[in-house]
């Protein structure tokens, strides 16, 4: 427990560090507020980067994952049949279909999207955004970091509908299904 307490202040007293610091360089000038905001706050933030980073040199002296509990799938994505939904794949799974995720990455939205229903968007550590829509009772939070086969929620009816995004392109669903 001592182990847990001395990481959380550890975390806390990073994240006010780099709060500080950007707060610094953004009030030095305004050309710098200006590419903060258009280059960090109006753009999509490719977090597995920051993913990698972690895992490499900040994991062993401050882990995030000291109670984390992991759900397992072991049976893989299972449809009956799968067709062409707006930008990505409506698959015919049954309704409360536990629906796992088919790789690991951060959650960056959890909403509502139009045409899709309640949608979980995960940017996957190969820099794809997955989205999983169509799902309730979700068992992930925004900014979780989850491993592949996580389990996200239930399906509400009998289809869910699976979009990929890379670098603001939809991604034909053919090669991931």
């Amino acid at each position: 427990m001592k182990e847990y307490i001395k990481g959380l202040i550890t975390r806390i007293l990073i994240c006010i560090i780099l709060f500080l610091v950007i707060s610094i360089i953004c009030n030095f000038s305004d050309n710098n507020l200006l590419w903060f905001k258009n280059n960090i706050l109006n753009n999509n933030i490719n977090l597995s980067f920051f993913n990698k980073i972690y895992n490499k040199y900040i994991d062993k002296y401050i882990p995030f994952d000291l109670y984390e509990e992991k759900v397992v799938m072991k049976e893989g994505l299972v449809y009956n049949e799968s067709k062409k939904y707006l930008n990505g794949v409506s698959l015919e799974v049954g309704k409360n279909y536990n629906l796992y995720s088919l790789t690991g990455g951060i959650v960056v939205y959890i909403g509502n999207k139009d045409g899709l229903g309640n949608t979980v968007i995960i940017q996957g550590t190969d820099g794809i955004d997955y989205w999983y829509s169509n799902i309730d009772n979700l068992s992930v939070s925004l900014y979780d970091y989850i491993e592949s086969d996580t389990l996200l929620g239930v399906s509400k009816t009998e289809y869910i509908y699976l979009t990929f995004v890379k670098d603001g392109k939809y991604i034909d669903y053919e090669e991931f299904i």
